[in-house]
């Protein structure tokens, strides 16, 4: 073997290990990439990482990722991503492109085979397709060679076109139309494969972030939904779940900022706030279980009762009328009237007795309507609220005796009380407007809202939505229910979802059972319920001090 032969084998040998060492680099980062793709949760994010590995493995100066939109009867390209190292700040509009095999996209979308050109300028007329140089004449570019290739999914279905320009013989270089032709060269075979390999795993990526988004896009759509059913079966709280979920993820995200004191270590990133955002949606669509008629109820007692209770009232009067005209009937039967002159003076006592049977019968009625006048302010759901029963006036203590005793004849002829035990319990109800009956059935929305929410197979980033959900009537000292649990075995979560919902609930203007507080006075309150350690101070204090309530529009007079 001659001198010659040696070097020339030495320097074959040289080049075969410089291209396995760059062919081996190359797969190593195709292998990174996938790694990085299959992390990437936000689809923009996801497919301007498939675009800048792309052009780093080619050296490639520009490209852009058009996406398949199948929304329309008629399927079209979407112009999503670019990028151009020569061009940084050009702007790029995501705009829609009709599939034909005009435009280099177009073509590839339309027939799914790649292209392949060295010079974009120099393409025959006969070719269906063209470089559109609108780009290059606007921005003052010059584009040489271009591959285009599918994206097609594990199934063979196209979605998407990805498209690089101008393959550069070093990765630094800036192109200008100057010198495009001379830093710029084809892409090669083995690029082409390898890239149609990376299009092909980039297809797979982009299906999986575009299922995920279907997958979050279905639970938003069912929680919209739920809500909505919670709204049309309590009409009276429309808009209340969309408020605590507001004020919670508010206030959760005003606990990220805490750098010191009891909060300080509590975080929530992206996903865990849209599990907070669930639980809070969905913390009373187990009001679906409760009965309609407990579920609407007004006031005290039912429209249907108090219908009942006003009815009795009328027979009673139209009885005691009855009873008048029946006894002014037999006085005027047992004692024949004698005719009396008015002007031989002294007075007629048939007169004077009717005139008293009337004026018994006025004083009788007015006792009716006085009591009916009672009944109705008592059916008001803040009537006894501020003022204790065993604070009521003697005078309201007398009639309330007066009415579980009063009885009227009915048209049967048998007498009938004006109010059942039972109604009089409900209407002296202390707070609110619901028996204690009632209440227990109203509390079962927890249950009922757990047992269905758990139903559900969540994510694993969504899963302590049912138990979220489920404690927010819970307090820290014990006292409230289903569970009766304390301090630390209520999530964070939980406690922030039971600020916002005490202060909705006193500040909402929808309930018709009971006026909305101002703010300061609902604030007072959540002061007082931390201090009574029904709360958590600590979140309280956030809440007020960072005026989480803002998120609803409301305000704190100033002072003055």
């Amino acid at each position: 073997m001659t001198a010659l032969n040696s070097l020339n084998l030495i320097y074959d040998y040289e080049e075969f290990t410089t291209q396995f060492q760059d062919r081996l680099d190359l797969i190593e980062k195709l292998l990174a990439t996938g790694t990085a793709l299959s992390a990437i949760q936000d689809l923009g994010q996801l497919l301007h990482l498939i675009l800048s590995k792309s052009r780093e493995i080619t050296y490639s100066d520009a490209g852009s990722i058009f996406l398949i939109d199948r929304s329309e009867e008629e399927p079209y390209l979407i112009f999503k991503v670019a990028q151009n190292d020569s061009l940084p700040r050009a702007s790029f509009s995501e705009v829609a492109l009709p599939i034909s095999p005009e435009s280099l996209a177009g073509y590839v979308a339309a027939t799914g085979r790649s292209l392949n050109i060295p010079d974009a300028y120099a393409l025959p007329t006969h070719l269906p397709y063209k470089l559109d140089r609108g780009f290059d004449q606007d921005f003052g570019y010059r584009t040489c060679s271009v591959i285009v290739l599918p994206m097609h999914n594990a199934e063979g279905e196209l979605i998407g076109v990805l498209q690089l320009l101008n393959r550069k013989t070093s990765p630094h270089l800036l192109i200008t139309p100057e010198n495009a032709q001379e830093i710029t060269r084809p892409y090669s075979d083995w690029e082409e494969r390898i890239l149609r390999s990376f299009a092909s795993q980039a297809a797979i990526s982009i299906e999986r972030n575009i299922l995920q988004k279907n997958i979050e896009n279905l639970f938003e759509g069912f929680v919209r939904a739920s809500v909505q059913v919670i709204e049309a079966r309590d009409p009276t709280t429309s808009g209340h779940s969309e408020r605590v979920a507001d004020l919670t993820v508010q206030l959760a995200q005003e606990v990220n900022t805490i750098d010191l004191g009891p909060l300080w270590g509590f975080s929530f990133n992206a996903q865990q706030l849209q599990e907070i955002r669930y639980a809070a949606l969905l913390h009373d669509f187990g009001k679906v279980g409760v009965p309609e008629t407990v579920l609407n109820k007004r006031k005290k007692l039912y429209p249907e009762q108090l219908e009942v209770i006003r009815q009795r009232f009328a027979v009673a009067q139209r009885t005691l009328q009855m009873d008048c005209a029946e006894r002014k009937f037999q006085h005027l039967i047992n004692h024949p009237r004698v005719f009396h002159s008015p002007d031989k003076g002294g007075s007629c006592s048939h007169c004077q007795q009717l005139a008293e049977l009337d004026a018994d019968l006025q004083k009788a009625i007015a006792t009716l309507q006085k009591y009916q006048a009672f009944i109705e302010h008592l059916n008001e759901p803040e009537a006894l609220a501020t003022e204790p029963f065993h604070a009521l006036s003697e005078e309201a203590l007398a009639d309330l005796t007066a009415l579980s005793q009063y009885h009227y004849r009915g048209i049967d002829g048998q007498l009938h009380p004006l109010l059942t035990p039972a109604e009089l319990e409900q209407l002296l109800t202390p707070r609110g407007n619901l028996s204690n009956q009632e209440r227990l059935l109203i509390e079962s929305h927890v249950t009922h809202s757990y047992e269905f929410l758990k139903r559900i197979p969540w994510t694993k980033h969504l899963k302590e939505i049912p138990v979220i959900a489920y404690r927010h009537h819970e307090t820290l000292d014990g006292s409230g229910y289903p569970e009766g649990l304390k301090g630390d075995q209520i999530p964070i979560q939980t406690q922030m979802l039971t600020v916002a919902d005490i202060y909705d609930a006193l500040t909402a203007a929808d309930r018709p059972y009971r006026k909305p507080l101002p703010v300061p006075t609902v604030l007072r309150i959540l002061r007082e319920e931390a201090h009574k350690n029904k709360i958590n101070q600590a979140l309280v204090d956030v809440f007020i001090q960072r005026q989480v309530y803002q998120v609803l529009g409301h305000q704190v007079p100033e002072e003055g």
